[in-house]
């Protein structure tokens, strides 16, 4: 389990292209739990991304996680910049010292907590990045534990973020920062050469 420049950018180009399929979608799980506009922030991240990566194909692994963290961080709105953001910004710093992924989704999932001061079972990206990233750890990804977390975040109250306002009323919806992960775990497990 490596990463290379190569098939680092193949896998940001298909959760763009995942992103941008369920734009839509995406912002509609936002509409009864945040700003309505998950989907829109994201597509215009996601985009910023592609065109960094085009414009100037980085030369290391550390340089594309930093191009891909920037982009985020400068493009999407909200919660999510940030928190995309400092995921990507943790696996450039980790990145420097090993291409396992287990470890760069590690670090990048500790950025984020650190970031939003979510835990596991606050209803945010936090229930997918942690079960999901320990699943890398130990060598084993697949669609169901994606789902699963995904579907995870239904049942719980939301404690962080717009939706935390809702309190009980927020049971019942998916988290679209949870969602929106997952299909970067999805188009992660389904790039040829990283598992």
């Amino acid at each position: 389990m490596a990463l290379t420049v190569d098939n680092l950018t193949e896998w940001i180009n298909s959760f763009a292209q995942k992103v941008n399929d369920q734009k839509d979608y995406l912002s509609e799980l936002d509409t009864p739990i945040g700003d309505g506009d998950h989907g829109n922030n994201m597509a215009r991240g996601v985009k910023a991304v592609q065109e960094s990566l085009e414009n100037k194909k980085p030369a290391e692994l550390t340089d594309a996680f930093k191009q891909i963290a920037m982009a985020l961080i400068s493009k999407v709105g909200g919660a999510s910049g940030p928190l995309y953001g400092t995921a990507f910004l943790e696996m450039a710093k980790k990145s420097k010292d090993t291409t396992d992924l287990g470890e760069l989704f590690a670090a990048a999932n500790a950025g984020i907590k650190k970031r939003g001061g979510a835990q596991v079972g606050d209803k945010t990206m936090v229930d997918v990045w942690e079960p999901l990233s320990d699943q890398l750890a130990q060598g084993s990804l697949a669609q169901e534990d994606i789902d699963k977390a995904v579907d995870g975040t239904k049942d719980l109250v939301a404690k962080k973020g717009r939706a935390s306002y809702l309190g009980d009323r927020s049971v019942g919806h998916l988290d679209p920062g949870a969602m929106s992960s997952g299909y970067l775990f999805t188009a992660l497990i389904e790039t040829e050469g990283i598992l």
